[in-house]
């Protein structure tokens, strides 16, 4: 699954660790997130888009294959 949570933390000029103290992770949990190394529950996938005022579609780009 890839996402977009590493342009969306960049435009807002968010650093990782910001974004991993917000979400209660850890700054190699939002890494990992970030080079597709970790796919994140749901519920880590809806506080993400909703950091972002974002969907979890609008984040998170599902692949069939």
């Amino acid at each position: 699954m890839k996402n977009k949570v590493e342009i969306l933390r960049k435009e807002r000029g968010i650093k990782q660790d910001e974004l991993a103290k917000a979400l209660s992770v850890s700054r190699q949990t939002i890494s990992s997130l970030e080079t597709g190394k970790y796919n994140p529950s749901i519920m880590l996938a809806y506080k993400i888009a909703k950091i972002f005022d974002l969907t979890i579609e609008e984040v998170f780009i599902f692949d069939e294959d």
